[in-house]
């Protein structure tokens, strides 16, 4: 298996450079929690002893290499991605809380690098529209 030699960030992405002479990148949206990490926080990262993965003590992330094997681009342009675009005041980890589900989850669905079931599509739509009747009895 290929070791990662090396690793940057550059317009919005993360790239990797492994033993074999190869560069692999992702966009930031495929990793919710690097993404809202400031600079320094992602400067702090370590690879492991066998080079197939990168951790960030600070943040507790953890990224395989095989994560950068897959080429498909976030889709962005889904339901959830376009509420939480057009009310950026929605506060991401509150309205997943209320939910019941895990920030970095409905992060990876704002950010199209997973697709919810239709089920829970409508739990989110469905929680959002609660926050919104609750804010209007106001």
């Amino acid at each position: 298996m290929e070791a990662i030699i090396k690793l940057w960030f550059k317009d919005g992405r993360i790239y990797i450079l492994t033993d074999q002479d190869n560069t692999y990148s992702r966009p930031l949206e495929a990793f919710p929690l690097l993404m809202d990490a400031s600079e320094e926080q992602r400067a702090k990262y370590e690879i492991g002893l066998d080079g197939d993965d990168i951790h960030w003590d600070e943040i507790d992330e953890d990224i395989h290499i095989s994560s950068f094997y897959d080429t498909a681009e976030p889709d962005i342009n889904n339901p959830i991605a376009d509420i939480f675009h057009r009310f950026p005041q929605l506060n991401v980890s509150e309205v997943a809380r209320t939910i019941g589900i895990n920030k970095s989850l409905l992060s990876r669905y704002i950010y199209g690098i997973k697709k919810p079931s239709q089920q829970r599509t409508d739990q989110i739509l469905n929680t959002i529209r609660q926050i919104g009747r609750e804010m209007a009895s106001i």
